[in-house]
């Protein structure tokens, strides 16, 4: 047997997993690494943290199956995205920690180029927004804050990376400093129209180019390990940021497909094809995936705060001890309490983008308790979503948007979540019988750039449905709840 293995690096943790040759899961290994949060607002990973725990959660799957690293055939890695690394070239020595795509920290930079009229052309070319959400102004922040920094970048010392860019740079022993299409497209430095870095771009965030990566497809050639990470090299043929690999191991291939994945945060893609579509309600255009130098483009709207709100139950108020506790206590509320809750923790992402709003409990008696906040939490991901969905249609509304909805990550298990989404969005939810698509997608690529693997085609055949969830509440319900919502969210934005 021949096996391929997945790197999933994310926002609170590493896992490796390894997809035999009919991509059924073999085995897992997972770490889960500290947040630091050196002031309000602001998000960072240790590089180190992030290294080790896939150092050695790679070497445990390998490991615990039982096997060695010729029996891998190829590694696939998929990244939480915008988190932003600065390395010196010669040593690999980061310069600071990683700032984290949560943080907040660049709001005045992004203000101060919106005022100055810069929005526009940033998003003509790059589809995204002026929002400290991605890694351009945090290069910039990092340049002209970190002592020496930007003399060192100009002198051609220092590279910049995404997450994936750094795990390919450590894992090839520094020979390798490439990124693939997805990362390099949420970067605000990446011109979305004619695939490569944006000298216009670089000039207005103060950036040298000298320290940016090569720009390959999902699908390629990405170097091999060192060998003696694994004990012998090992080809690196798969990469993409967290959500497209996601879009990509649900099979969203076709325009008009949409997935919506529940991680720390949630975001949902609609492809588009070849075309890529202009937002008027503030959503995202991005790439979906790259393939032969060509690019699949999609809408995306972005929540921060998915998981993160029943993380915030357990490790904040300590209302349950583990995630899976929020679904009885979810259905042990009170029906007659409509507390909503808008977990703007980090700002409010898509379609509003306010960087500096703070969250909110609405509708609280002297009753509610921990029941009521479970619900509350659990509804905000449904609400959220809801708005992305709409954000969506507004865009597209001659695009043949479907209406089924596919979902996954680690919170699309919570059945009682995914029935809400259903009724809040009126439409059906379809959840896979393999719930880890991020991997799935990173292993997929790299299993069809080696040939272990079928063409999207035949690899869109095998996507299997584990569960649909129908819609059961009346529409004057649903509209009644959303409305309430969306008073909820605007009293927050103006508090």
């Amino acid at each position: 047997m021949t096996y391929i293995l997945a790197i999933d690096q994310g926002t609170t943790s590493s896992r490796a997993i390894l997809f035999d040759r009919d991509m059924r899961i073999r085995d897992v290994a997972q770490e889960e690494f500290p947040q630091h949060f050196p002031a309000s607002g602001h998000v960072e990973h240790d590089p180190a943290d992030i290294w080790n725990t896939v150092l050695r959660t790679s070497r445990a799957v390998i490991s615990k199956a039982g096997l060695g690293a010729g029996d891998v055939l190829a590694i696939g890695i998929t990244n939480q995205r915008e988190t932003t690394l600065i390395w010196d070239r010669a040593t690999g020595a980061p310069i600071h920690n990683a700032i984290v795509w949560q943080d907040r920290r660049t709001a005045p930079i992004c203000e101060a180029l919106r005022e100055a009229g810069h929005e526009p052309m940033v998003t003509a070319k790059t589809g995204l927004l002026l929002d400290p959400y991605f890694s351009g102004t945090k290069v910039r922040w990092l340049l002209d804050n970190v002592e020496g920094a930007r003399a060192r970048a100009e002198a051609g010392e220092l590279l910049f990376g995404t997450v994936d860019c750094y795990l390919i740079w450590k894992l090839t022993g520094g020979r390798v400093h490439a990124t693939d299409a997805t990362n390099a497209a949420r970067t605000l430095l990446y011109d979305i129209h004619k695939g490569g870095w944006s000298s216009t771009l670089c000039d207005l965030l103060d950036i040298p180019a000298d320290m940016l990566p090569e720009i390959r497809d999902c699908a390629g050639d990405f170097g091999a390990t060192e060998a003696e990470i694994f004990g012998e090299p090992i080809p690196i043929l798969g990469v993409a940021g967290d959500q497209q690999a996601a879009t990509i191991g649900q099979a969203c291939f076709e325009p008009g497909m949409m997935k919506s994945t529940y991680g720390t945060g949630c975001f949902a893609l609609l492809n588009t094809g070849a075309t890529p579509v202009a937002s008027q309600n503030r959503l995202l255009t991005t790439i979906a995936y790259q393939f032969g130098g060509e690019r699949c483009y999609a809408l995306e709207g972005s929540i921060f705060v998915a998981g993160a709100v029943v993380q915030w139950l357990r490790d904040g108020l300590k209302v349950i001890a583990s995630a899976p506790e929020s679904q009885p206590l979810a259905e042990a509320a009170d029906p007659s309490q409509q507390v909503i809750l808008v977990p703007s923790f980090t700002g409010l992402g898509a379609p509003y983008w306010k960087p500096d709003c703070r969250g909110a409990i609405f509708g609280l008696t002297r009753n509610t308790g921990p029941a009521e906040l479970a619900r509350a939490a659990l509804e905000s991901i449904g609400f959220q979503t809801r708005d992305l969905l709409e954000a969506m249609q507004a865009d597209w509304p001659g695009g043949g948007a479907q209406s089924v909805l596919r979902v996954d990550g680690g919170m699309t298990a919570n059945d009682w979540g995914m029935q809400f989404l259903s009724d809040i969005i009126g439409a059906p939810v379809d959840r896979p019988e393999i719930l880890e698509t991020t991997a799935l997608g990173a292993a997929w690529l790299a299993g069809m750039q080696v040939g272990l693997y079928p063409d999207r085609e035949a690899f869109a055949g095998t996507w299997s449905r584990e569960r649909r969830f129908e819609p059961l509440i009346a529409p004057e319900v649903r509209d009644a709840r959303y409305a309430a919502w969306k008073r909820a969210v605007q009293a927050t934005i103006s508090a």
